[in-house]
């Protein structure tokens, strides 16, 4: 069986009428789809058909979480997901699309729906990826700050201004939670940012 087999919509056998089908969307869908940014998934995918006459009204509503790598310290983002697509399905002649209706021929017995839910999921996630102000991992945010002192270069100086003058921010709100315990850094992706602050270190030395 394919990878997507379980997304193949047998349309030419649904009744007219409403009829219901869901799905479940993990870590490996997002594997399979070569996605780079979302490392992890529970999202729940309900998809509604209406068979009227001709056409095929297709309703999709995504809910859930997919976990991302938060742009400014590295750890893990979980980000809530809610988002509908709505496109109508006809049979036709040849293979057409619009933003509305999509016109697939009629050797096709099935639709495979699959990459219609990656859009709808990947579409709902911000282009920036980052943890709301004060969540951050805060031993790399101390890594960046050391980080700046080396000013890399003009196209990375002006994000890494932005993303100091958030973490000024984030050490001068007050700390709800009590005392943190120092961070004990063990992912792999700190090992550039340690560098790059050993390398000073020994330079100022």
């Amino acid at each position: 069986m394919g990878k997507f087999s379980e997304f193949r919509l047998p349309l030419k056998t649904i009744p007219e009428g409403v009829q219901e089908f869901e799905y479940h969307l993990g870590k490996q869908f997002f594997v399979n789809m070569e996605s780079a940014d979302i490392h992890d998934a529970d999202l729940t995918v309900k998809l509604t058909v209406t068979h009227k006459h001709d056409i095929y009204d297709l309703a999709f509503h995504v809910t859930g979480t997919v976990t991302l790598i938060c742009d400014r310290c590295l750890d893990d983002l979980i980000q809530p997901i809610d988002a509908t697509y709505d496109i109508a399905v006809k049979f036709g002649d040849d293979y057409s699309e619009t933003d509305e209706l999509l016109i697939i021929p009629e050797s096709d017995n099935w639709l495979n729906v699959s990459y219609m839910i990656f859009d709808t999921a990947s579409l709902a996630i911000p282009v920036k990826h980052v943890h709301p102000l004060g969540k951050c991992n805060r031993a790399m945010s101390a890594l960046l700050r050391k980080h700046r002192a080396t000013k890399i270069d003009d196209e990375d100086a002006e994000l890494t201004d932005q993303l100091m003058d958030e973490m000024d921010s984030m050490e001068s709100a007050p700390d709800t939670d009590g005392p943190a315990e120092p961070s004990q850094p063990t992912d792999s992706r700190w090992d550039a940012l340690k560098k790059l602050s050993s390398e000073q270190s020994g330079q100022e030395g």
